[in-house]
């Protein structure tokens, strides 16, 4: 891998990871295009991750201290804290985040490796967008929302995540679009529906290094994990950003077209070679 690449795949992970258009698929199509065994630099593939989880952490900074404070006041008063239950706001959201790790955890621990496997083919991971995409699209005949996060809904939100370890499934288009057809308020789905990925791409991190930590090795030269991370981290941070004020004016089912776009060409070009 050269500067240029390590680069433009910090960009892919970047904008992709928080755009509803699936990081995972775009990396693997870009790998392939570019020449790469996709499933060869996982430590690359780690470095790039950890922009990205740098990147929502710097967005969410202040919410997310408030979520920690929380936790906090349990671990010094539970007893308080659960019969405060209906006005603690914060103690909500973090159980609601943990319901929501659920589905998730069990999939990545069961079926993680056999899906990665079987969905490494650009051509079953361009089909995926086409799904994305049509998900996408549904949202928009969906309004703005009235209903309020609750253990059930946010399960089923979480089970919307599993479905992400797809390859071409976009893990905030899946939650977004799960979320809308929920009736769930779209201030709260917009700070859920990212905040719920943290913990999922932090722990999904550290199984990678468990996984591969006695093969990682460094070549000597780490400028391009150095580019690779922080084009993560920036790219990142500016796609959240934008893409939280489209999801609260205007919706996410214009990405759909993009999703169908790369699906398509994809399938064909792909099938051809």
């Amino acid at each position: 891998m050269d500067l240029l690449e390590s680069f433009i795949l910090g960009l892919v992970q970047g904008i992709t990871e928080f755009l509803p258009i699936s990081s995972s698929g775009h990396l693997r199509i870009a790998a392939a295009l570019l020449g790469q065994d996709i499933d060869t630099d996982i430590f690359f593939d780690i470095i790039v991750h950890f922009g990205t989880l740098f990147s929502v952490i710097i967005y969410f900074r202040q919410r997310l201290t408030e979520l920690v404070l929380s936790v906090f006041r349990v671990i010094k008063n539970p007893v308080t804290s659960f019969k405060d239950w209906d006005n603690d706001y914060e103690l909500r959201f973090n159980v609601y985040v943990l319901v929501s790790m659920i589905p998730v955890g069990i999939a990545g621990f069961t079926v993680r490796d056999q899906v990665e496997s079987v969905f490494a083919d650009p051509i079953l991971i361009s089909a995926m967008f086409m799904v994305t995409g049509t998900a996408l699209y549904f949202t928009k005949f969906f309004g703005q929302g009235t209903k309020s996060l609750t253990l059930k809904n946010t399960f089923i939100v979480g089970v919307a995540q599993a479905f992400a370890l797809l390859p071409g499934i976009s893990r905030s288009g899946a939650t977004i679009s799960v979320a809308v057809f929920l009736g769930i308020k779209r201030k709260d789905i917009a700070d859920f529906t990212f905040i719920m990925m943290l913990p999922v791409i932090a722990g999904a991190t550290l199984v990678d290094i468990i996984r591969v930590k006695d093969t990682l090795a460094l070549d000597g030269s780490i400028l391009y994990l150095i580019i690779g991370f922080f084009t993560a981290l920036i790219s990142g941070y500016y796609a959240l950003k934008y893409l939280i004020i489209l999801f609260k004016s205007k919706g996410i089912h214009y990405f759909s077209w993009y999703c169908w776009a790369v699906g398509i060409f994809g399938l064909v070009y792909f099938g051809l070679n």
